[in-house]
């Protein structure tokens, strides 16, 4: 049992980092069955860059330097994935004129001008939001907060929708229920519990945030896709620098 668990948080890494994991051994869990562990490969994330941080700030690196550095250490050690798929999602879903163009453009590896437009806004924001928190006594546990929240969402929005694609990353993980996102939020309030009352309205937002884009996907595509899934996890970590600014730092 332990074993198994053991395995599928080594999936849940190799899935969402580029962080050494090991290896697997037969058999290997799904990624469906390793779902349950993105809140938790969250958490470790989260603490790394807090980490990173507060290493920088300790060194005399002045707040925005130190948020460029980490946001740019974020993006390493997740190999740009989410980074990539808001790209994708923003080139399809507003360059595409029906279903299967906009699934066409998701999967060209090619950034358009949509795409382009969103990661610059969102390591903006990201940024911004780093530096507004750098060195307060909240800093750790926003780093860790927003991280595992925003992956429960990319979780959640994976159990709500449906694949969009017969093939792909969306279509490999289906297939887990509702109890496998109980972990992840246990996990959640428990990163939460250091915030105190900002923690409820960071969860409110960064959940609404979510929804926003699995309306958009699911009207739009019919579903989720890895892109999908991608662009949840940043717009809802996006939504949570944005809170948690304006609540501490502001």
């Amino acid at each position: 049992m332990i074993r198994a668990r053991l395995s599928e948080m080594q999936v849940g890494v190799m899935m969402l980092t580029r962080l050494p994991a090991g290896q697997l051994r037969d058999p290997v869990p799904s990624i469906a069955a390793s779902a349950w562990s993105f809140p938790f490969v969250g958490a470790g994330i989260g603490a790394i860059l807090w980490g990173i941080c507060a290493g920088l700030l300790a060194l005399g690196v002045p707040a925005a330097m130190a948020a460029v550095l980490t946001v740019l250490a974020g993006a390493m050690i997740t190999g740009g994935l989410h980074y990539d798929g808001l790209a994708d999602f923003a080139d399809g879903i507003w360059g595409g004129h029906d279903i299967a163009r906009r699934l066409e453009i998701m999967r060209d590896s090619r950034i358009g001008s949509y795409g382009v437009i969103a990661l610059i806004l969102s390591i903006a924001v990201q940024v911004t939001g780093i530096t507004a928190l750098a060195g307060t006594p909240a800093m750790g546990a926003a780093f860790i907060a927003v991280a595992v929240f925003s992956r429960l969402c990319m979780l959640a929005v994976l159990l709500i929708l449906p694949p969009a694609r017969a093939d792909g990353l969306g279509h490999s993980a289906v297939g887990g229920r509702f109890a496998v996102a109980l972990p992840g939020m246990a996990v959640a309030v428990i990163a939460g519990g250091a915030l105190g009352g900002a923690a409820v309205v960071l969860a409110v937002v960064m959940a609404l945030s979510a929804a926003w884009v699995a309306w958009v996907a699911r009207a739009k595509v019919g579903g989720q896709t890895g892109d999908v899934l991608g662009a949840t996890q940043l717009v809802s970590e996006i939504a949570g620098w944005v809170v948690l600014s304006a609540l501490i730092a502001g």
